[in-house]
């Protein structure tokens, strides 16, 4: 009986339910900005266009990659740093930006199709399971890695994975095999290439980036520099193309006092944010001069800015890059991201350094190749303010804004620097490998140099190493002319550099190759009363 009744009222019920959902769907619809079909949002032309190609078009295409050209194209039209990054290149900037990735703690490099340990990470993981730099590796895992062409990014993924997982290694020592098993952990991305006593009483840093550990290691090398009787400092920023910003403007609060304005940064939908000193720094007073060039970008122009607006600071160099545009991260649904440009940010005095884009993208990455044709990196009269604002500082210094910070002290481009052959032996890698190969025949020798200073001063590269450097060169159809003196002095040093670079990682690279770079011979010059 009571079954009857439920057959009797079953559709009723239904159909009740039916008209509910619909009422609501329909108010939920009707509070929506876009009107359309019940319980369905209208699909956009560009949605419905991929969905046709996938369903109707002649051949089989990738329409996610397809998705990924829109994506960029729609980007294209707005500025040039707003862009869209796949789930991989994701991965790797946020790994950049947070300043470490997971893996086994080596530098390599692929030479005569065999992986060669050019470094160790001190304490990383192949350390403690006793990798030695010239060790070969033959496989990782099951995979095979020498004598099949492999590349460096396929190797890198074999080597990397998630902390704590395992990479079964199999090396080449001395003629034998060892099988090694290496427990994955934090390797980190220093920002930080060097930091050390470039004269008697003169600190030198040098900062390659801004992530979220730069502020960290710059205050950890700041004591170190105050400990060694440091009074004044320069700045490496050249070739620093940014990053977070506020790692920055943290540097910023210890150069400046007070309460002073770092930066500002204002949208259409980002209401002005003020960036201001709010602590006593550790370096407000003494001698500071920071190094910029073409290559300083972003957050780096964020900091030199405010210590040219405030006149803290000398900048010595060339003309930045120009960019003043602030990009916010977002991650997508299928693991891609989205880097929006939501902002402008603006020095002290308000100066807006970003150059224009108005001519599109393909304008905008050729400017620094406009600036070698117009003569700007070889004169400092030949540098053109894109736009025509002044301002003046406290001080009574004028300065201008678009198209990046002017330097106070210009100093050239030193075009006597490489020549045809070295440029071809530096790009192709001839010459590391050269570098590395000669540090294993002589590794007794190098380990005698206590310091990179000792290094400069008692060893010099002698004819033999100059002539088994041109036979191996040779095999690359690189050719280098020994009797020419310029050429001869020129491998001399960078075999010396990348040598000091073999032992004591970067910081011996920039405490040797800083003793012939004229950018920081100027600046010293700059320090002394």
């Amino acid at each position: 009986m009571r079954n009857k009744k439920l057959q009797i009222w079953l559709p009723l019920i239904l159909s009740i339910c039916m008209v509910a959902g619909m009422f609501v769907g329909y108010r939920i619809k009707g509070n929506m900005p876009d009107s359309g079909v019940f319980f369905m949002e209208k699909q956009k032309p560009v949605q419905e266009v991929l969905d046709l190609i996938k369903r109707k078009y002649v051949d089989n295409e990738n329409v996610d990659s397809l998705g990924d050209i829109a994506i960029q194209s729609i980007l294209g039209r707005l500025d040039p740093h707003s862009i869209y990054l796949p789930a991989q290149e994701l991965k790797e900037v946020n790994e950049d930006l947070e300043g470490v990735f997971f893996g086994i703690g080596v530098e390599f490099n692929i030479i005569n199709d065999t992986t060669n340990v050019l470094n160790v990470l001190p304490n990383g993981p192949s350390d403690k399971a006793g990798l030695q730099v010239g060790d070969k590796l033959l496989k990782v895992g099951d995979s095979v890695i020498a004598g099949n062409h492999i590349n460096a990014e396929t190797l890198k993924k074999l080597l990397r994975g998630s902390e704590g997982s395992k990479a079964n290694v199999t090396l080449l020592r001395d003629g034998k095999q060892i099988n090694v098993t290496i427990i994955r952990g934090a390797i980190p991305l220093y920002s930080l290439d060097a930091a050390y006593m470039i004269a008697d009483t003169v600190g030198y840093i040098r900062l390659n980036k801004f992530s979220e550990t730069t502020y960290r290691e710059f205050m950890q090398a700041m004591d170190k520099l105050h400990k060694s009787g440091m009074k004044s400092l320069i700045l490496d920023l050249r070739d620093n193309g940014g990053g977070i910003l506020t790692e920055a403007t943290h540097i910023a609060d210890e150069f400046l006092s007070d309460n002073k304005l770092i930066t500002y940064t204002v949208g259409a939908h980002s209401p002005k944010k003020e960036y201001r000193c709010d602590k006593e720094g550790v370096f407000e007073t003494g001698k500071l001069v920071v190094l910029a060039n073409e290559g300083t970008a972003s957050a780096s122009e964020v900091l030199i800015g405010a210590l040219q607006d405030w006149g803290r600071a000398t900048i010595v160099g060339r003309r930045s890059f120009g960019k003043g545009l602030v990009q916010e991260q977002y991650e997508l649904n299928d693991g891609s991201g989205l880097r929006l440009t939501v902002a402008r940010y603006y020095t002290p005095l308000g100066r807006s350094i970003q150059k224009s884009y108005s001519n599109g993208v393909e304008d905008y990455n050729k400017d620094l190749i406009d600036r070698f044709r117009n003569g700007e990196m070889s004169y400092a009269d030949s540098i053109k303010h894109t736009n025509e604002h002044k301002f003046t500082t406290k001080a009574g210094k004028i300065l201008y804004d678009g198209g990046g910070i002017t330097p106070d002290v210009f100093v050239a481009y030193d075009t006597t620097a490489y020549d045809k052959e070295l440029m071809k032996a530096l790009i192709s890698g001839t010459l590391n490998k050269f570098v590395y190969l000669n540090y294993l025949q002589n590794e007794k020798e190098f380990k005698s140099f206590a310091s990179p200073r000792i290094f400069e001063e008692k060893y010099a590269v002698d004819a033999a190493t100059l002539n088994n450097l041109n036979v191996y060169a040779q095999k690359d159809s690189i050719h280098f002319n020994l009797d020419n003196v310029e050429e001869k002095s020129l491998l001399s040093k960078q075999i010396k550099v990348l040598t000091a670079r073999q032992i004591w990682n970067t910081e011996g690279y920039y405490e040797i190759k800083n003793n012939y770079d004229e950018t920081v011979k100027k600046a010293l010059q700059l320090m002394n009363p």
